[in-house]
């Protein structure tokens, strides 16, 4: 039912007293929107009765109802009806709230009713239930919430909104007023002394700095909050850092200034894009952590970078509790960007998920009423921009960003909402954006109505100044010397410039990567890394993971699995999938944390992995939490199906999380295409831009098999354009002993790169893609594999040189007309490539005569270009690939079979 109480508009009022009593008996007897009702308005036991035996006069209860309907539309649709936009004309709505839309009249004015009860405010009369009405639900703040489908948390939220008296002492009252005025002379400063150059001003939200100040205050004083988790896009964030976050005046100014950096391994980012870590004091003395994530131009971004980052605190450092009150993640959108951009609705709908959820987001909408040039008529088919809550039921408060002290009450709200249900809350703070959408932007041009109001309108420092004058709190002594004293503090700082000589290239969360050093040269990413394991361990270990406990029902299929990996490992054989279980046990029993995400990862897309296992009733059991009692713990997810925001989501997770091995898996890798945004805005560039240090570990499905264009390639071509400066790891490994120590490997190094990892299909299930237990102990991890097949490299004439599943294709083709003199040189680490190993080769087999690249993948794809471009002064190759394709692969797999036979025809003509 859309209309929650919609059932009271027909009722005839003399069954009430019936319901009611059925309702007492048993509530669920009864239907539930009248079970909600009694219970949720409380018109309960004596109260109810007192309104039966008032009067016997229908017409009498029939009005009381009236009222109630008009308290309900209050309610409902009161956030229509507010005081909450400073610049622009109240929008018009119908119904209105006028008396005569519910069968009530200025004659009733003065009317006692009964249903003031309902409201708090006892029997009273209609003139003070409407003033009450308003004041709760038509000033400063608008409210939505009616659509929440639980009747307890609605009697909460309307109680906190009925019985919360805030008074601000006279102290508090000259803070706010302190941090509007830094936040508006911040912004003139820069005005003035930087001219035309891009700051993305807070003014007309201003409000937002001591919202934020008060959000760390009450939380960390009520709940003992001492971690705060903050995302936000450029708007404002120059001001957050200096007057929220205290970055130093004067290297601010030095951004400015364009002064390169010193470290010339990094190319740095853009002053409004940057991150910062701080440890700071509230003004009750605690500290607390207080961390902005770097964001780059794609503005939502970073809101699944913010709940990855928290959970993976939760996990480390609150003991798993996914509810933890410690730890606070703030949101801070703008309103075109909140409900124009996708990745809003996947994060939402990670709120409550078991392997994703934070505890609660509080969103706060920077709300300027306008996209670039594109006003909000343009820019969205929703009357407001928050209504994205509405997926989450969560709480929308829309509050007029003038009123500072309706924003700070809004905030305690947030907080405490948080707090109790430990779900998603919104505060869309209506403001406005003083100048265009940078400062250089004439505004003018395409919105000169909104422009003149706005250049009319008074800040909300000055209409605050005024009020507290008014009050007598401040006199012009109180405002001249705060005023002062701050431009004093400016000035000094825009003087102390001259002794900065290079910017300052801050690393976020630098504390927790404080034992990784960034690493980037060849000689320390190629020296060797033990892997090794000894054969016996790694028998005990498989034995553990593969053995199905004794009493449990399962699956016949799933016995049979089991089973066959049991008599493998007595042959002291695996294939990839064990090798990849193997790999996860190992680390565990050394004390590693794993966390695998992302979409079907549990049992495995090609039902490969079984890494959960499920008995016949359901109950599911991770073999690999139990090695030993001293082991790490894996936890393993099967994510939305989404890539964006899961994969964001698991990359800020690992960018807390050196010491845990953090895994994403694609569903097929051509469809990680959908998280692109994070792969060139964060894996690849994260480093090179914030200094950002990241393990995080795709594992992206790829391989020719007939499937079609959408399910044969991970677009190895794209990643390999990213590829700079020792970045990533992009790997395509052929045998499950080098796939396992390449997983060992990740967690081995003393530094951290983000890996892509090409991961097979068909292969999984090949009789020859396999490894035998000592070639996982001995390690390491190779790669370049040459030839194992070669008897003596003096025959060999012909060198093929390929990467991936085209390999196991070229093996048998060669086995079947037994040639002798070509050998298969494998790329198994394509970037970075161990060139020196590859000139090993070269000068290993001396009587080459042909050296060709072979790929599946068509000419403008794949590897090619990226060889060419590395190897293309070295070796003169000749290539055998498909013909140039705009797309990765044909649809009919006759055809495929044609295609992969000319290769292979050509590859041994």
């Amino acid at each position: 039912m859309n209309d929650r109480f919609s059932f009271l508009n027909a009722i005839h009022f003399k069954d009430i007293e019936f319901l009611y009593n059925q309702y007492k008996k048993n509530p669920s007897s009864i239907e539930s929107s009248w079970s909600a009702f009694f219970y949720g308005f409380d018109f309960g036991t004596k109260n109810y009765k007192n309104i039966l035996k008032l009067e016997d006069n229908d017409n009498i209860i029939q009005k009381e109802f009236l009222v109630f309907n008009l308290i309900y539309d209050y309610r409902k649709r009161g956030h229509f009806f507010t005081n909450t936009n400073p610049i622009r004309k109240r929008r018009k709505h119908f119904p209105s709230l006028d008396l005569k839309n519910f069968g009530l009249s200025e004659k009733e004015l003065d009317t006692y009713f009964e249903v003031g009860k309902l409201i708090g405010i006892g029997k009273t009369s209609l003139r003070n239930i409407i003033n009450h009405l308003k004041n709760i639900y038509c000033g400063s703040i608008g409210i939505e919430y009616i659509y929440i489908p639980n009747p307890e948390k609605i009697q909460w939220i309307e109680e906190w909104f009925f019985q919360k008296k805030i008074q601000f002492l006279p102290e508090e009252k000259k803070f706010f007023l302190k941090k509007l005025n830094e936040a508006i002379t911040f912004e003139k400063f820069l005005h003035t002394k930087f001219v035309g150059q891009k700051r993305f001003s807070i003014e007309g939200n201003e409000s937002t700095l001591p919202a934020l100040e008060e959000m760390i205050e009450y939380a960390s004083d009520k709940y003992v909050t001492d971690d705060f988790i903050i995302g936000m896009s450029h708007r404002g964030r120059l001001n957050i850092l200096s007057n929220f976050f205290r970055k130093d005046y004067s290297y601010i100014f030095s951004e400015f200034q364009g002064k390169e950096y010193k470290e010339k391994t990094f190319s740095g980012d853009v002053k409004y894009h940057l991150g910062f870590s701080k440890n700071r004091k509230t003004r009750k003395n605690k500290y607390i952590k207080i961390n902005l994530v770097p964001n780059p131009s794609h503005l939502e971004s970073v809101d699944a970078i913010v709940e990855g980052i928290t959970r993976a605190k939760i996990d480390i450092l609150y003991n798993q509790n996914s509810n933890s009150e410690k730890i606070l993640p703030i949101l801070i959108h703008g309103d075109a960007a909140l409900s124009g951009q996708g990745i809003v609705y996947e994060v939402l709908q990670l709120s409550q998920l078991k392997g994703y959820k934070t505890g609660g987001t509080i969103h706060i909408v920077m709300n300027n009423q306008i996209g670039f040039t594109t006003n909000y008529t343009e820019g969205r088919s929703s009357i407001y921009c928050t209504d994205i809550a509405k997926i989450t039921m969560s709480p929308v408060l829309h509050v007029n960003a003038d009123d500072v002290e309706s924003v700070i009450r809004a905030i305690y709200f947030a907080v405490d909402f948080r707090m109790r249900y430990h779900e998603d809350i919104f505060i869309d703070l209506l403001g406005y954006r003083k100048y265009g959408h940078n400062e250089g932007d004439e505004p003018r041009f395409t919105q000169p109505s909104l422009y003149k109001a706005i250049s009319q309108h008074s800040n909300s420092y000055k209409l605050y100044r005024e009020k507290l004058e008014k009050e007598k709190i401040i006199n012009d002594d109180d405002v001249r010397n705060m005023e002062k004293e701050y431009e004093k503090i400016l000035n000094l700082k825009y003087i102390e410039t001259n002794n900065i000589k290079w910017n300052t290239l801050n690393s976020f969360l630098e504390e927790e990567w404080k034992n990784f050093p960034i690493v980037y040269k060849n000689e320390e990413i190629f020296r060797k890394v033990d892997t090794q394991f000894s054969v016996e361990k790694i028998i005990k270990i498989s034995n553990k993971i593969f053995s199905l406990p004794k009493k449990k029902n399962f699956f016949r299929k799933t016995e049979f699995i089991f089973k066959k990996r049991l008599e493998m490992i007595k042959k002291k054989i695996v294939d990839w999938s064990m090798a990849e279980l193997i790999a996860y046990g190992t680390l565990l029993y050394e004390g590693t944390h794993i966390r695998l995400s992302g979409e079907d990862v549990a049992r495995g897309t090609f039902s490969q992995r079984h890494a959960i296992v499920k008995t016949e009733e359901e109950e599911e059991i991770i073999l690999l939490n139990q090695i030993s009692k001293k082991q790490g713990k894996i936890q393993i997810f099967n994510s939305p199906l989404s890539e964006y925001g899961v994969l964001g989501f698991d990359y800020g997770y690992a960018m807390y999380s050196p010491h845990v091995l953090t895994l994403w898996e694609a569903q097929f890798g051509d469809f990680v295409n959908g998280g692109q945004i994070i792969i060139d805005q964060y894996i690849s560039s994260g480093e090179n831009k914030w200094k950002i240090r990241n393990g995080i570990v795709l594992l992206l499905p790829h391989g020719y098999e007939g499937q079609g264009p959408e399910h044969s390639s991970a677009r190895i071509e794209r990643y390999l354009q990213l590829c700079a400066n020792n970045n990533l790891f992009v790997v395509n490994c052929t045998t499950p002993a080098n796939f396992y120590h390449l997983i060992r490997r990740q967690m081995k190094l003393k530094y951290r790169k983000p890996m892509i990892v090409f991961t097979p299909k068909s292969l999984l299930r090949n009789t020859k893609c396999l490894s035998t237990i000592k070639d996982l102990s001995i390690g390491p991890f190779q790669e370049i594999l040459d030839d194992p097949y070669v008897k003596d490299f003096k025959k060999i004439t012909k060198l093929i040189f390929c990467s991936g599943k085209i390999y196991y294709e070229l093996l048998s083709r060669k086995e079947f007309i037994q040639d002798e003199k070509t050998a298969l040189i494998r790329i198994e680490q394509i970037y970075p490539l161990k060139i020196e190993k590859i000139k090993e080769l070269l000068e290993k087999y001396k009587n080459k005569k042909e050296i060709f690249w072979v790929q599946e993948e068509p000419e403008n794809m794949g590897l090619w270009s990226f060889i060419l471009r590395k190897l293309g002064n070295m070796i003169s190759f000749n290539l055998i690939a498909p013909s140039e394709n705009s797309s990765p692969s044909t649809g009919s797999y006759i055809d495929f079979l044609k295609i992969q036979n000319k290769i292979l025809k050509k590859a041994f003509f």
